[in-house]
């Protein structure tokens, strides 16, 4: 499986933390920040994220920043992506197997040894495991297509 991943500048002790974890699991990650400044913008980084994942070159994205908001909503308007944010190991699971997300995002004031969790939930979850999520899904991506 092959993760993008993004941090805006105060993400991105935590995003090496999470690259390090991913590699050290034999995931292929994708660095779509590798250079942070003090006056960055996060929405940058979220499209980066969701153009690898739109693209194919990735599987799920993953997207650091202090809140988890800002590239959350960023995220959610690029044609075809469905980011989460995730404040549990539930809402990791769930939001795959029930929304079909494809990239995740957190507040990373949460401990890291939580996100990491959250993380492993999110990549080993079962996506729209059952026909009613698929087809309120569906519903979403047809009216995303239209607008």
């Amino acid at each position: 499986m092959t993760i993008a991943i993004a941090s805006d500048h105060r993400g991105v002790t935590y995003k090496e933390e999470i690259i390090n974890y991913l590699q050290s699991k034999n995931y292929t990650v994708i660095d779509c920040s590798e250079t942070n400044t003090a006056t960055d913008d996060y929405p940058d980084f979220a499209f980066a994220v969701c153009d690898k994942v739109t693209s194919k070159e990735a599987d799920v994205g993953i997207l650091v920043c202090r809140t988890g908001i800002g590239m959350s909503i960023a995220a959610n308007k690029v044609k075809g992506i469905r980011c989460a944010k995730i404040n549990s190991k539930e809402d990791a699971i769930l939001c795959r197997n029930d929304n079909g997300a494809n990239v995740m995002t957190f507040n990373f004031t949460d401990d890291i040894e939580n996100i990491k969790q959250y993380i492993d939930c999110f990549l080993t979850a079962e996506v729209l495991t059952d026909e009613r999520h698929r087809r309120r899904v569906a519903k979403i991506t047809a009216y995303e297509e239209s607008h």
